[in-house]
């Protein structure tokens, strides 16, 4: 259970932002009955508000009391990074971003904040039943839009995972597609991968499920469902004939790790950069498998999950290094 502390750590706990979200109110509150200290009662209000959303960022009523008191304390930069910070959890969309950076939003803050929260509940069955009558044409709108959303973010990631979730039981074939452009930002979802992984493997798709399970075990190694999985197929099941079965080729393996490297490409908002070797590495690199020493160098520039997707082709591939920086882009993502 210790393993898993800190995917726990990453959800939200409502207990403890709902007592901040209280303390929050009842110096906003004091700030408006006492006048001469509100100033004091505000900065109080903003620190349990702060904290509310660190604890429960789903609760939508911490949103509207943070942003409330930065407008109250007539803090503009501070409108400007919540608003920010409130369109990373719903999936960063450049251009909606990008229309804020050089606006004055003092007086139209709290109208914005309530008009993200109206178009993307946090809530994924609030979400679920804004989508109206016409659910076909709306959800279509909103695979469109994940296509090019970056949910790098890992709020991001548990919002819109639980919309998945939601998503799935109404079209499961447009909940693996759109699981792939989620998991191609956040790989180490291993909760995703197992759904998928169980999905596939009740319809029958053996490459697939097989596929999914070995994320899941090279995340969480004391996970063995890939192993438990290879031993389903090949025993017999109720007095039948034992079905022999092999893993998929490495061929299949790359394929479908390059098919996931395609998926961030396509994701990716900034303009790829060539950057030059530092001369200090210059040295380092020689002698280093050419793949070995740019993996390196992209685990420097932090480009961990990128990181993480090449290592797992090149130990596809039998490259013998690649173990030690799978192990290191692993250990990254999850720290």
């Amino acid at each position: 259970m210790t393993d898993d502390l800190s995917d726990a750590l990453q959800h939200p706990r409502r207990h403890l932002g709902g007592r901040h979200l209280s303390q929050a109110r009842r110096f906003l509150k004091l700030a408006e009955r006492d006048p001469e200290r509100a100033q004091h009662n505000l900065d109080w209000a903003e620190q349990h508000a702060r904290q509310a959303l660190l604890h429960d960022f789903t609760e939508e009523d911490s949103w509207r009391m943070l942003i409330r008191l930065k407008v109250l304390l007539q803090d503009s930069p501070g409108v400007h990074a919540v608003l920010e910070d409130l369109f990373s959890v719903l999936g960063r969309d450049p251009e909606r971003a990008g229309q804020l950076r050089h606006m004055d939003l003092l007086h139209v803050a709290e109208e914005l904040l309530e008009a993200a929260l109206l178009v993307d509940p946090l809530h994924a069955e609030r979400w679920w039943s804004n989508l109206g009558g016409d659910v076909e044409t709306q959800l279509e709108a909103f695979a469109s839009r994940c296509r090019r959303l970056d949910f790098s973010d890992p709020r991001a990631a548990i919002v819109f995972g639980r919309r998945l979730e939601r998503l799935r039981r109404h079209d499961e074939d447009l909940f693996v597609d759109l699981s792939a452009h989620l998991l191609a930002h956040r790989p180490q979802n291993h909760e995703l991968w197992l759904d998928l992984g169980r999905l596939h493997e009740a319809r029958g798709r053996h490459d697939e499920a097989w596929l999914c399970y070995d994320h899941v075990q090279t995340l969480r190694p004391h996970l063995d469902v890939r192993d438990r999985y290879q031993g389903r197929l090949n025993t017999a099941l109720d007095g039948g004939t034992a079905r022999p079965w092999s893993p998929p080729d490495v061929e299949t393996r790359a394929a479908f790790l390059e098919g996931m490297l395609g998926l961030r490409a396509r994701l990716t908002t900034d303009e790829p950069k060539e950057s030059p070797v530092p001369v200090a590495h210059e040295q380092e690199d020689r002698g280093k498998d050419p793949e070995h020493a740019r993996l390196l160098r992209l685990l420097e520039d932090g480009e961990v999950e990128e990181v993480f997707f090449l290592a797992r082709r090149a130990v596809a591939n039998g490259e013998a290094w690649a173990e030690d920086v799978l192990a290191t882009a692993r250990a990254r993502m999850e720290g």
